[in-house]
């Protein structure tokens, strides 16, 4: 054991960027990985001769002079990434049936103002008001323009911290155009009266900015980062649970132990899973009976189900954007409510690009908000052993969602060549998320100080990193793993590195 080892339980995306900006700074890094691939939500896997991503598709902050770029860019991995910019003039479009409007968001601050005054003029100063006011508290976090400056949490607006659905409300009093300016809720695990407006900010000023998707998908990202951990000396070992952190009677971690018997020491830990599942691994005196409690309490986010489709060749369009259905109005903070009757109300769907696109997909994702507990039934089964009567609930809800695209496309079960989906029990299983939580635990503007999670823990030397500290997805995530690394090398120091860096 020397002094610059880490040891990282979990090689999802937060564990590799972890890993990578440690790397950087001279750390040798040991990834341990539960599954046979690394990755979380960067894996893919392929059905019918056909690559499929699992979580990872839509990309904001990727362009040059964006946060995730410029730490890409400090890896060396930015230019490798085979990206495709998606239409700047749609870049998400959203079909609602109850009236057949279909209505195209377009990239860019401005654009996308004039875009919603020209659809609802007599909205035109809410909507004015709306936009300065979104931009204004994403200015607020430093850390998502990697800025240096105060990590303090009660350091900002009143409306910082009001509820998103109440600060759309603010500005805006069209029922139609609230649903709309929300559409993205769903991708960021929005919860009507309890998201805070922070979040809605960030994630639609980031997409504004130009979102680009993955070519041949996202396991190419979960690659170069393992050749960055590689290179400095690091290891990744797949196929490795960590069932066990030993800690000694000064709450101090010590080791890790993995499902087959192996044991891994080093001086510093880093835990990149849900909070909660890395708690179970620590005997009981490691933690206060307090830090324990306010862990579990925190609620979880809701999750997904989800139909990968392959088309027969040359018979569906190529969509260059991230499309939204919806039944009706009034109803996007409720997708997540889950009853036999009238589930999906609403879906999100894309074709991902593949090297030599033309006009034609070979593919397409479809991800529908579900909870846990329409899954419940069949918790404690394992993957591969869950019965008929999974089966049948599975494919009872595909053929609903293919009802749903009916009304976009009517000729589209011609185009099938085959369908695989995949359920909340999966992302529970593969994830190791509880509840099947598609973004980690949720952050609750009622009760703020109970959904921030620090990246140090009560045991000195195990850090945090991933989506449940402060925010989730390709921006989040990354941004959250500088956080960790200047937990050991110093606040503020890996920020200014990887700015002079971007600046040469």
């Amino acid at each position: 054991m020397e002094e610059n080892e880490v040891i990282i339980i979990g090689g999802g995306l937060g564990g590799l960027f972890t890993g990578a900006l440690l790397s950087k700074e001279g750390y040798r890094v040991t990834v341990l990985e539960k599954n046979a691939v690394v990755g979380g939500g960067l894996q893919t896997f392929r059905r019918g001769n056909v690559t499929f991503e699992t979580g990872m598709h839509i990309l904001g902050g990727l362009r040059p002079g964006d946060s995730v770029f410029k730490i890409c860019n400090y890896l060396g991995i930015a230019h490798k990434l085979k990206l495709r910019r998606v239409d700047a003039d749609c870049i998400d479009q959203i079909y609602y049936h109850a009236d057949r409007r279909l209505y195209r968001i377009p990239e860019g601050r401005e654009a996308f103002t004039d875009y919603l005054v020209a659809e609802f003029p007599h909205e035109a100063e809410g909507i004015r008001a709306y936009v300065d006011a979104m931009y204004r508290l994403a200015g607020e976090v430093d850390f998502f323009y990697l800025r240096t400056g105060s990590d303090y949490i009660m350091a900002h607006s009143e409306q910082f911290f009001w509820a998103a659905s109440d600060f759309i409300s603010y500005y805006i009093k069209d029922v139609k155009l609230k649903d709309l300016l929300a559409y993205m809720s769903p991708m960021y695990g929005g919860v009507e009266g309890h998201t805070p407006a922070y979040i809605h900010a960030l994630i639609n000023v980031l997409y504004l900015g130009g979102p680009d998707r993955f070519v041949d998908g996202s396991q190419q990202m979960a690659d170069l980062l393992c050749e960055v951990i590689e290179q400095g000396g690091g290891r990744i070992v797949a196929g490795q649970q960590v069932v066990a952190i030993r800690t000694n009677g000064e709450r101090m971690a010590v080791a890790v132990e993995t499902a087959s018997g192996l044991v891994y020491t080093a001086p510093l830990f880093v835990s990149a899973i849900h909070p909660a599942q890395m708690i179970g691994l620590i005997g009981p005196g490691s933690f206060p009976k307090s830090y324990r409690e306010r862990i579990a309490g925190i609620p979880n986010t809701y999750s997904a189900f989800t139909l990968y489709i392959k088309f027969r060749p040359e018979s569906f369009p190529y969509i260059n954007h991230t499309c939204y259905y919806q039944d009706d109005y009034a109803q996007v903070w409720h997708l997540q409510d889950y009853d036999d009757a009238s589930w999906p109300r609403g879906i999100m769907y894309m074709t991902p690009a593949e090297s030599g696109q033309q006009r034609f997909a070979g593919k397409m994702i479809v991800n529908c908000l579900m909870p846990f507990s329409a899954v419940e039934r069949w918790a404690d089964t394992t993957v591969g052993h869950r019965g008929a009567s999974y089966e049948e609930w599975k494919a009872a809800q595909a053929e609903k969602v293919i009802r749903k695209l009916e009304h976009l496309y009517p000729d589209i079960r011609a185009c099938i060549d085959g369908t695989w989906t995949s359920s909340p029990l999966t992302i529970r299983d593969f994830y190791n998320e509880p509840e099947g939580a598609l973004y980690g635990v949720q952050k609750d503007c009622k009760n703020i100080m109970l959904s921030q999670i620090p990246v140090q823990t009560k045991v000195r030397n195990l850090l945090l990193t991933g989506q449940c500290v402060n925010l989730h997805g390709m921006c989040g995530v990354p941004l959250t793993a500088v956080n960790t690394v200047e937990a050991v090398i110093g606040r503020n120091k890996l920020v200014e590195k990887i700015n002079q860096y971007n600046d040469c």
